[in-house]
């Protein structure tokens, strides 16, 4: 069980994945190849190893999954999705390319899927909802300077429709509570700079009854198994409800690594599981906010509501800058 994290396991374990054309597995996630690029650059980024992918091929192939709609699918030639919309947008974002895309006919999809009746979002045209889609929505328009693009009140009323009495938020109205559809909801209100509207102290609480006192890990809802994405998913929310202080980051911290796989590298789900790239990515993303520190290495800062690191985000202006998320903090909360 590796205490340390295998940072050179972990880089060379994102750079074989696109190396593994002769199985299986890589064929029957084909639909998720642009959110896994988007995973794996993320922790690389946060690992200070960013130049361990091939950036022009990865843009190249990122741009070929743009649809005529403006959208974009999880692969080439793939029905377009909000989800592999945003993972595009930020993979692009992270290497400062966004240049590169034509702007309006991306805000032109997003704004399509914003349903005409009710002002909720759609995950794409077959009229799916989810709170999931209200962050994108905002994610993807802020990102671009543009949230007037879509309606914000109902999609703000949407949020709040979905929140339940212990505080927490679940998919949609009536939903069960979840950490990572509290982290949906948290940041698209931190972007929408509706914060206001969250009974912080309840929720805060409900987010720390997540780690798991023996292990030391975070499930997603009560009863549940410790999982190593819910280190981002619940940690995310807290660091923007200024609650991050009320988790044992050592006790999180010694649960990640012990879902390392020490010989090929990568993170699993809890110790003794398949390594994958969305556990390894978030896995790490926790650890970043925790300030996560060992001797001769640091991790790169995370931004707990765009799900970048704070450099790029920052860049953008999207956290100190004049609509920086940051720069907003309700009354209640002084």
């Amino acid at each position: 069980m590796a205490e340390k994290l295998l940072v050179e396991k972990h880089v060379e374990f994102i750079q074989k994945l696109d190396k593994s054309q002769n199985e299986l597995e890589y064929w029957m996630t084909e639909h998720l190849r642009v959110s896994g690029i988007y995973w794996g650059l993320v922790a690389l980024e946060i690992l200070n190893r960013t130049d361990a992918l091939d950036k022009p091929k990865v843009i190249e192939y990122i741009l070929s999954c743009q649809n005529p709609d403006g959208g974009f699918g999880g692969h080439v030639g793939h029905d377009s999705h909000l989800l592999y919309t945003m993972s595009a947008v930020q993979i692009l974002a992270m290497y400062d390319s966004l240049d590169k895309l034509d702007k309006e006919s991306v805000l032109k999809y997003v704004e399509s899927l914003q349903d005409p009746e009710t002002g909720y979002m759609m995950g794409d045209k077959w009229g799916e909802k989810d709170t999931r889609f209200a962050f994108i929505g905002l994610a993807i328009c802020s990102m671009f300077g543009d949230i007037n693009r879509l309606k914000v009140d109902p999609i703000i009323e949407y949020i709040q429709l979905s929140m339940n009495y212990d505080g927490g938020f679940g998919s949609g109205p009536g939903g069960e509570s979840h950490a990572a559809q509290v982290y949906t909801c948290v940041a698209a209100l931190a972007i929408a700079k509706r914060l206001d509207i969250v009974d912080r102290e309840k929720l805060s609480m409900w987010l720390c009854e997540r780690q798991v006192e023996h292990s030391g890990g975070l499930n997603g809802r009560p009863q549940k198994l410790p999982d190593v994405c819910y280190s981002w998913w619940a940690l995310s929310s807290l660091d923007v409800l200024k609650r991050l202080h009320w988790i044992d980051s050592k006790m999180l911290a010694k649960f990640v690594t012990s879902c390392q796989d020490a010989d090929f590298g990568g993170i699993s789900d809890r110790p003794g599981n398949i390594a994958d790239v969305y556990h390894t990515c978030f896995g790490i993303c926790g650890l970043s906010l925790t300030q996560y520190s060992e001797e001769n290495l640091t991790l790169s800062p995370i931004d707990p509501v765009y799900c970048m690191p704070t450099h790029v985000v920052e860049r953008m202006g999207l956290s100190h800058g004049p609509n920086g998320w940051r720069n907003y903090v309700p009354e209640s909360w002084k």
